[in-house]
């Protein structure tokens, strides 16, 4: 199917890009916020923790107390580089077996989100995910460069 392969596609183009622009960084240069923006490494935790908070939804489920946790501590400024390189990653590799897993689905299935079971379709949440996504690379690459160039 089309939709999961378009979707499979963005997540890795977003590892790529992300990889090339923003983990030549300094532990120090990833928690700047230049004009206040959004730090790169909240970028990348943003990334990695909202598409498996999507994929729930996708598959029909709601976030966990884990999932809702974790989505309290995107913006926590204490890091590990490696360990937010292998969240990221681990994140892009479970969540393209999920989309796998979701390929043969009727992608007009009723899916809802969030507390308030906002109506939507297994497609829509599936496009969302590569959507989404690509917003926070751009964003966390744009501020990865402001960063880089500010040295």
């Amino acid at each position: 199917p089309a939709v999961p392969r378009a979707v499979l596609h963005a997540l890795e183009l977003a590892r790529e890009d992300l990889h090339r622009w923003c983990f030549e960084l300094t532990d120090a240069q990833l928690q700047v916020r230049p004009g206040n923006l959004s730090s790169v490494a909240f970028q990348l935790r943003h990334i990695a923790r909202s598409i498996d908070r999507l994929l729930t939804y996708a598959e029909g489920n709601q976030l966990s107390d884990q999932q809702l946790a974790a989505l309290r501590a995107e913006s926590d400024p204490s890091f590990d580089r490696e360990i937010l390189s292998r969240e990221l990653d681990a994140a892009l590799d479970h969540a393209a077996a999920r989309i796998r897993a979701l390929a043969s689905a009727d992608l007009q299935q009723p899916r809802t989100v969030g507390k308030k079971h906002l109506p939507t379709t297994l497609g829509g949440l599936l496009v969302h995910v590569a959507d989404h996504t690509q917003r926070h690379v751009g964003q966390a690459i744009t501020t990865a460069k402001l960063v880089a160039i500010s040295r």
